[in-house]
């Protein structure tokens, strides 16, 4: 139990610091600086890290049923008119951070998949595993259209200017409704989610 606890948690924070580091570079590549200049472009966990969503809350999470967990870390600054592109740049910056953990998963996926052949051990497919699941977890909580959510900003870039303003006044007004109603309604549906993405992603029968 230690040990899971010591690697879920280690997996999490580096999944949650690479996924705001992509948010941090998609801005860069756009033309702001601001992570740049703030010293967020960094893979050091310490730069990133919430106490709260990076340490409490998945080790609330992982002594619950389930044995899954998911957090977050500081969210990466950057200045949404420094990008060059405005029409879309909101939605590409907004969609690196789960298409980071969508990469992530996909790639050790693929290795658990050829670990018979690379003659990798089960401890490593284990790992690999918790990395799959995690990531499969941060991408999906993070595409949800609440507000602070990636999916919130990328559905706002995609709606019609006046529906849009609508639309954030109603989720920024009702987030943390949404919020709860999202963990203790959704939250199973969006678990045989993960599973069955990670079954085709691994090969390993889950559910």
């Amino acid at each position: 139990m230690e040990a899971t606890f010591i690697f879920s948690i280690a997996i999490l924070i580096m999944s949650v610091v690479i996924h705001e580091v992509a948010h941090g570079y998609a801005a860069l590549w756009l033309g702001d600086v601001t992570a740049k200049y703030a010293g967020r472009l960094t893979l050091n966990p310490i730069k990133h890290i919430d106490p709260l969503g990076s340490i409490i809350l998945p080790a609330i999470m992982i002594i619950l049923p389930g044995n899954f967990i998911f957090g977050w870390a500081k969210p990466v600054p950057y200045n949404p008119y420094n990008l060059k592109n405005q029409k879309w740049g909101e939605l590409i910056v907004a969609a690196a951070g789960p298409l980071s953990n969508v990469v992530l998963a996909t790639f050790f996926g693929l290795l658990i998949q050829l670990s018979p052949l690379l003659g990798l051990p089960g401890s490593f497919v284990e790992i690999a595993l918790s990395v799959v699941l995690i990531n499969l977890v941060l991408a999906i909580f993070n595409l949800m259209p609440i507000a602070p959510l990636d999916g919130s900003k990328i559905l706002h870039a995609l709606l019609p200017a006046d529906k849009a303003v609508a639309y954030m006044n109603f989720v920024e007004r009702y987030s943390i409704f949404l919020l709860i109603f999202f963990i203790f309604i959704v939250w199973d549906v969006v678990l045989r989610i993960v599973l069955l993405l990670a079954e085709l992603l691994t090969g390993i029968n889950l559910i």
